[in-house]
């Protein structure tokens, strides 16, 4: 309740006035409320890891056993959420893709994860082997995650005895089969850029480190 309504309750004893003394206390009390309603809301946003910074980060990520090392803030909240995604992951495809997607914070159609065995090419077929068909670049380079980085989370969320046999980097552009040109999510943007293919691209640190994993 601002100062003003506080003065305006006073009996008719009191001075109602912002510039008598009581006016004055009201104001100074109202003014330290505020503040410290302030710092509550900043304190209740800080608990989102998409918002905290800093020290406030390392101890929601110290929470669930996630440690920082050398990464910034933005690297850190994706291995901050794929360690709350790892504990519930079971090791199946499915549920790998669900852990990358919460760990980079886009959609689940961003990745397509088969198993190599499943592959439609004779060359690709290995047991025990997963491949990596398609990751959001745009939200990998969004948080400067390196490729090896990038392998490194997929690592530690695929089941132990198997191995990552590749992964593709390429975009997902492609041109038109016949003459007509094609607006869609593989070809040409629209004017809007609400639809189109991306072209591949990852950017790579200088200090591409080992993330602590």
């Amino acid at each position: 309740m601002p100062a003003k309504d506080f003065i305006k309750k006073l009996t008719d004893a009191f001075t109602k006035s912002e510039k008598s003394n009581i006016g004055k206390l009201f104001i100074i009390v109202d003014q330290q409320i505020s503040a410290l309603t302030r710092a509550l809301e900043k304190t209740e946003e800080w608990r989102d890891i998409d918002i905290a910074e800093g020290k406030t980060l390392n101890n929601l990520g110290g929470n669930v056993g996630q440690y920082r090392g050398q990464t910034t803030d933005e690297v850190y909240r994706v291995l901050i959420r794929g360690k709350v995604a790892r504990n519930a992951s079971d090791g199946t495809v499915n549920r790998m893709i669900h852990a990358v997607a919460k760990s980079l914070d886009c959609k689940y159609s961003d990745v397509q994860i088969i198993n190599a065995s499943d592959s439609d090419s004779a060359d690709e077929h290995e047991p025990a082997a997963i491949i990596i068909k398609r990751i959001p670049l745009r939200a990998l380079n969004v948080v400067g995650l390196s490729t090896n980085q990038f392998l490194q989370l997929v690592s530690s969320i695929k089941p132990a005895g198997v191995r990552v046999a590749y992964i593709t980097l390429e975009g997902t552009f492609s041109f038109s089969k016949d003459s007509t040109e094609e607006t869609s999510d593989e070809g040409f943007a629209d004017i809007e850029q609400a639809v189109g293919g991306t072209l591949g691209g990852l950017f790579t640190p200088r200090n591409d480190f080992k993330l602590p994993i």
